[in-house]
């Protein structure tokens, strides 16, 4: 082992320029480019997808009580339902269940001297919790409840904000249209500018008061459009859908449905990218795979010289395959290190400064988000250094094949 480990070390090690030498530093850097290709693509993927669907999440809930509206869109008016206090505390109970709270929609035009604006103003009441919506604040300040009365308050996106020339603090007339009756006027003040960066939620919703939407609706307060649930793992969703449908004590007339129902848009295209991230990560193992047996190849037939001079003075077989074998255990474990550092750095890099930007039209954020799960990268090392062990066994195999007299022969 001894002999075999000081050969090896010469060759890899040699300062002076050799082909070997630098066979070697290739195929440690096509290793390297393929660790840091699988562990920063499986941490840009799950931010990624982490980010978009939480931003989801975090406007919907995960899954909404309504009554059933086949013939209408999910993203509409509600047909009104009465509050059923048994039924909540039924639906809390689930494990799976972290919040429950009612919601109502009604669309309305927003008016100043000289713009208007439609919006589908979505209403919460005292019980809501404004955490989800914290994090897409740009202005402002989250709504203030009155126990007696309706909140005089709104929330609107920064595209209404920017088309309307508003601005937190200012004051304006909100219409709210219902059939068959005139428009009723309310003056209300903007506390909140929010941005989900969502381009559908941004240009078509306002956060309001449920008890103005009430009102204006003349519905009495128990009156609402459907609950909202949050839950405590986003992938037991379809699971805790049909659990709740399932209830004693759910109403015929209603329905669960998943949020995935109501952006399936996002939610396909969030899948596709699970398709895009496997097809990259596949081709990045077959691309160290190829390099490493290529590699070994050409080192076994760089050396066939020198194979055949070890044999001819009595090494056996397995003593020139460990030269090899050692080649091998250099070339991935120093690609696997050097290629971890440099992807986690990059990640790292991201975090902290933001430096890949992207167009938020299209990807729903402006700058890629990162997300490190640390048994990915563990699984990447310990999968790439497991292949490369059983592939590096076969060109080493080749030695077995040498024959002195004629390996010293070569040419």
């Amino acid at each position: 082992m001894k002999v075999a480990g000081f050969i090896a070390n010469r060759i890899a090690f040699n300062q002076q320029k050799s082909f070997s030498r630098f066979i070697i530093r290739l195929s440690i850097g096509a290793t390297v480019i393929s660790v840091m290709v699988m562990i920063v693509t499986l941490s840009l993927a799950n931010g990624f997808q982490e980010t978009v669907s939480q931003k989801v999440f975090s406007f919907w809930g995960h899954i909404r009580v309504q009554e059933k509206q086949p013939e209408k869109s999910i993203i509409s008016e509600e047909t009104p339902i009465t509050k059923d206090d048994a039924l909540v505390k039924s639906i809390k109970e689930n494990p799976q269940v972290e919040s429950i709270h009612p919601f109502a929609t009604r669309y309305a035009i927003l008016k100043t001297t000289s713009e208007m604006e439609g919006v589908l103003v979505k209403g919460f009441d005292n019980t809501y919790n404004f955490d989800h919506l914290k994090p897409f604040i740009q202005e402002g300040r989250q709504l203030h409840f009155d126990d007696s009365a309706y909140s005089k308050e709104i929330m609107i996106s920064t595209y209404t904000a920017s088309r309307m020339a508003l601005k937190v603090n200012d004051s304006i007339i909100i219409y709210f249209v219902l059939p068959g009756q005139d428009p009723r006027p309310k003056k209300i003040k903007i506390v909140g500018i929010y941005k989900t960066g969502i381009e559908e939620y941004d240009r078509l919703f306002a956060i309001g008061d449920i008890k103005l939407i009430q009102r204006l609706n003349d519905w009495d307060e128990n009156q609402v459009g459907g609950y909202e649930i949050f839950l405590k793992n986003y992938k037991k969703i379809d699971t805790t859908v049909k659990q709740l449908y399932a209830l004693d004590n759910f109403p015929d007339t209603w329905d669960t449905v998943s949020v995935k129902n109501i952006s399936p848009n996002i939610f396909d295209w969030l899948g596709m990218q699970d398709t895009t991230r496997d097809v990259l990560i596949a081709f990045m193992a077959i691309v160290a795979i190829i390099n490493l047996i290529t590699c070994l190849i050409i080192l076994v037939l760089e050396r066939i010289r020198m194979i055949g001079i070890l044999k001819s003075l009595g090494a056996t077989d397995w003593t020139v395959q460990k030269i090899f074998l050692r080649h091998s255990a250099i070339i991935t474990v120093t690609g696997i290190l050097i290629g971890a550092v440099l992807g986690l750095g990059l990640l790292y890099l991201q975090q902290a400064t933001g430096f890949i930007k992207l167009k938020e039209e299209a990807y729903y954020m402006s700058t890629a988000a990162v997300k490190i799960v640390w048994w990915q990268v563990g699984l990447i090392c310990l999968s790439t250094f497991i292949v490369c062990f059983l592939i590096m066994m076969i060109p080493s195999l080749l030695v077995r094949k040498v024959q002195p007299v004629k390996a010293i022969q070569f040419r």
